[in-house]
């Protein structure tokens, strides 16, 4: 999870805790700090061979310039190369919204937002790790 705008980002654990719990048996949090290294974590996590999938949560805002657009694609990216190379499941609760201001009703916005993508994230979790199980019942 990125720390940076944590309190923003902490709601998407809230979320996927909400959803996920009764179907996960363990859930681990690891903080880095900012999205950027989201996928270099993701990648030591799914090396270690203890998670059936890695959820990363981060927050990439428009800071007045357009290098946002870059980080985002570089995380997204990254996230996505991390699973295909490692053949865990890695989920991306990160959000890249085009316009974020800190002001009241666009932090009020997203604190609560990123709860509900917490939650979609577990859902696609559980539907990802169902699948998968399926699969290898089938072999």
């Amino acid at each position: 999870m990125s720390r940076l705008h944590a309190d923003i980002v902490g709601q998407a654990q809230r979320g996927f805790l909400e959803v996920a719990t009764p179907g996960v048996a363990t859930v681990e949090s690891f903080d880095v700090p900012g999205a950027f290294e989201l996928p270099l974590h993701a990648r030591l996590l799914a090396e270690t061979g203890r998670f059936d999938a890695v959820v990363a949560a981060g927050f990439v805002v428009d800071g007045g310039i357009y290098r946002h657009e870059f980080v985002a694609d570089a995380v997204i990216s990254g996230l996505m190369r991390v699973q295909l190379d490692v053949g865990v499941p890695v989920l991306s609760c990160v959000l890249t919204p085009q316009r974020f201001h800190e002001h009241d009703a666009h932090h009020r916005f997203f604190f609560d937002h990123m709860v509900v993508k917490g939650g979609e994230v577990a859902h696609a979790c559980l539907s990802t790790l169902a699948a998968r199980a399926s699969l290898a019942a089938a072999s």
